[in-house]
């Protein structure tokens, strides 16, 4: 019996950074009563995908968003975050075919994670194949094969696939959002709480007791 848990998200959105510790939390808490119950795929979501124009951060839009809600809400959970002084903010579709190649090499949620503080700790532009394949040595990846992979667009058509899906399919709108069994979605900042009651729900409704 296994919950398989999709989070689609974008690497510049603060509040899918802020979002990744109370999953992992609540995740192995449930996989230790549960022996390995939940399964947690990232998923790819382009706020502003090219053409858009992406923002900028000395722009009005981030820096109130960021005094207002991203500043105190990652001081109260404790986690450092700053508003990063790439201009404008990159694109991400190169880096979400950067985390398929990772994900092939069995990196997938280290992948994540160092794309998160790569943007939101040390202000790097992780739409520059050079800083990703930084990154990517950084999780213990060799360089000149992720590069090639990166390089060569071999997950092109599985990335934008994958967006379709979390765009158009799924019919997502906004990140982060939680999507339990291709089913039931959570949009937003969710607790560990929260998380927590949602996974034993959904995992004692699938119990063979009770179909």
């Amino acid at each position: 019996m296994t919950l398989k848990v999709q989070v689609v998200s974008d690497y510049v959105c603060p509040y899918c950074f802020l979002a990744e510790g109370p999953l992992n939390e609540a995740v192995g808490e449930i996989n230790a009563e549960h022996d390995g119950a939940v399964e947690v795929e990232w998923m790819p979501f382009e706020l502003r995908p090219s053409p858009t124009p992406t923002l900028e951060p000395e722009g009005d839009y981030l820096k109130d968003g960021w005094r207002d809600s991203v500043f105190p809400m990652a001081e109260r959970m404790g986690v450092h975050i700053v508003l990063p002084k790439v201009s404008p903010q990159p694109y991400t579709r190169l880096a979400f075919e950067g985390a398929l190649v990772a994900r092939d090499r069995g990196k997938a949620d280290e992948y994540t994670h160092r794309m998160f503080t790569a943007f939101f700790q040390d202000e790097l532009d992780i739409g520059k194949a050079d800083v990703l394949s930084d990154c990517a040595v950084d999780i213990g990846l060799d360089r000149q094969d992720f590069r090639d992979a990166l390089d060569s667009g071999v997950h092109a058509k599985e990335c934008e696939q994958q967006l379709i899906l979390g765009r158009d399919i799924m019919g997502i709108n906004s990140v982060p959002t939680f999507v339990l069994d291709s089913r039931l979605g959570i949009p937003g900042m969710v607790p560990k709480e929260t998380l927590l009651s949602v996974f034993r729900e959904q995992l004692a409704a699938a119990a063979p007791n009770n179909q």
